[in-house]
């Protein structure tokens, strides 16, 4: 699973909330149940998205701007549900 950046080196562990719990046929999405589910998972690697260019031209006058941009994001797995 790929997130934003995470201050974690790879080989580290994280703690992530739950959201939705999914149980054969039983889906908890209930805010008080999920306060008791804990998510761990294992930071695979720190890594940066693909290149986005952004472009802007006026025409006729001579204006444009070139600019680029890289998301920094982490790899991680998910270890245990809990």
């Amino acid at each position: 699973m790929t997130l934003d950046r995470v201050p974690e080196a790879a080989g580290g562990t994280i703690e992530l909330p739950a959201l939705l719990l999914v149980d054969g046929e039983k889906v908890t999405s209930a805010a008080a149940d999920l306060a008791k589910v804990t998510v761990t998972a294992e930071v695979l690697e720190n890594l940066r998205g693909p290149k986005i260019v952004i472009q802007k031209y006026k025409n006729k006058t001579g204006y444009k701007k070139r600019q680029g941009f890289r998301s920094a994001l982490t790899k991680v797995k998910v270890t245990s549900i809990a």
